[in-house]
């Protein structure tokens, strides 16, 4: 059996559609992985992760790497990221000692020991990575070279905290072969970033971009977060024009998610102070219009970049990847992950590392791996992995190419989700052109409603996690 809808001619069409997003703005997964994290479980132990790792090895094939730096001089009110907040410099020396042990107990499971294993992308992530001081990133990054081989052309990248770094800083990093950065801005309003516990200045902001294209740094990306307290429709608009000046490669533009219960310095925050629902849909108008009259094209969900950045580029020609770190040009990569409660994809695999330091030293120091928790996937996972990765980074999925990829009739196989696919195509989420599920500009925003009418864990099984809103 095979589906067919006759063309649908589409006509030009903002991306911002209010009434749509009133409509659908719901809770639900991000899919910076599918099955999502809250599916991976305790009875997943490290023999499973073992054996991915030694089917990774045999792969042959480039990696991504992934370290998690969890240390934070001060804490950000709104920040849900797994992180400690000290001064100390005694820990980041000791867990970077601990690092070095993980990634040498990982590279002697895969059988490659005294071998330099292929990168293509690296970053670290955090937590402030910038928290090291030189002689612990240089350390660092001797331990990852000791084992691992960054190849000429890849991604190197590093999360960026404006407030804690020098020129001298940058200089380093582009020494230590990061070629790529993030930088955290949020919001420069004064008043905003009183309210959330983080005070940067537009001038300091500048600065660390501009020591980035003076080291030769090839992108420099801008993370700011809408829904803030003491947030205004017209305040964004003035903090969106002050990052447009700083013409940095790419943005994102995350929605804040209140989630006091799950997160305890959100606590901090007044929910009174919280923009409402009318106030946060314009602020997200104002900013695509902003982006899009500058010159930026969206990438997917909260993601913007230069129409000549690798990200456009890799999307224009089908080769957009999603992961945990939100939109990749290595889709091909398997993902090795170090550090506490970082999750790596490997092979048919995820697993996820303890949360506390405690933890991490002592399995480490007993000669295990600190696994925490994962997921072996079955052959349906990942076939709705990679429909879902199509249509999160895409936005259309060739039916008929697929069906023929993975030995299946697609209207068979889905007849209960293309049931669902009939509500959205109504609304104007999706469309199809021929055996093609097309999802137009203005369904966009809401990719992921799209994508969840195919999770069949979110389906099949509740849970109760706490997903953000879709918008």
């Amino acid at each position: 059996m095979t589906i067919s809808a006759p063309p649908i001619n589409v006509v030009a069409e903002p991306l911002f559609q209010p009434e749509l997003l009133k409509r659908f703005d719901i809770n639900g997964p991000r899919y910076t992985s599918y099955p999502t994290a809250d599916r991976f479980h305790g009875e997943f132990k490290g023999p499973n992760y073992v054996q991915a790792l030694k089917r990774c090895a045999s792969a042959n094939k480039p990696l991504s790497l992934y370290f998690h730096l969890p240390f934070c001089p001060n804490i950000c009110y709104y920040c849900g990221c797994n992180k400690i907040i000290t001064k100390d410099h005694g820990r980041s020396a000791k867990y970077i000692k601990y690092l070095a042990k993980e990634i040498s107990m990982v590279t002697e499971v895969m059988g490659m020991t005294g071998q330099k294993i292929p990168v293509t992308q690296l970053h670290w992530g955090g937590g402030t990575p910038t928290f090291l001081s030189h002689d612990e990133m240089r350390e660092l990054m001797q331990h990852i070279k000791a084992h691992f081989d960054l190849q000429a052309g890849g991604e190197y990248s590093i999360e960026i905290d404006p407030r804690r770094v020098t020129e001298s800083d940058i200089a380093l990093l582009a020494e230590l072969g990061f070629n790529r950065i993030s930088l955290g801005v949020q919001d420069f309003n004064l008043e905003v970033q009183q309210a959330v516990h983080r005070v940067q200045t537009i001038e300091e902001t500048k600065a660390v971009l501009d020591w980035s294209r003076k080291y030769g740094f090839q992108s420099g990306s801008v993370d700011l977060i809408y829904g803030l307290p003491k947030q205004t429709p017209e305040t964004f608009k003035q903090t969106v024009e002050a990052v447009i000046s700083m013409d940095p490669d790419r943005l994102s533009v995350y929605s804040y998610a209140h989630l006091p219960t799950v997160f305890k310095p959100q606590r901090r925050i007044a929910e009174a102070d919280l923009p409402v629902a009318a106030d946060k849909l314009d602020i997200l108008s104002n900013t695509i219009d902003q982006l899009s009259q500058a010159g930026y094209v969206f990438i997917g969900m909260d993601h913007f970049s230069k129409p000549d950045d690798e990200l456009a580029i890799a999307q224009q020609k089908g080769h957009l990847h999603r992961n945990f770190q939100g939109y990749s040009t290595q889709a091909e990569c398997d993902l090795l992950a170090f550090g506490i409660s970082s999750i790596g994809k490997v092979d048919d695999v995820y697993a996820q590392n303890v949360r506390t330091l405690d933890e991490y030293y002592a399995i480490l120091d007993q000669g295990h791996l600190p696994t925490l928790r994962g997921l072996q996937l079955n052959t349906d996972d990942i076939l709705r992995r990679e429909l879902i990765g199509e249509l999160m980074c895409q936005f259309e999925l060739d039916t008929a190419s697929f069906s023929k990829h993975h030995g299946i009739d697609f209207a068979t196989y889905f007849e209960r989700e293309l049931i669902e696919l009939k509500d959205l195509e109504r609304a104007g989420l999706l469309h199809w052109e021929g055996v093609k599920i097309v999802v137009p500009t203005k369904g966009r925003l809401l990719v992921r409603r799209v994508a969840m009418a195919f999770d069949k864990h979110l389906r099949d099984v509740k849970t109760e996690a706490r997903y953000s809103k879709v918008v």
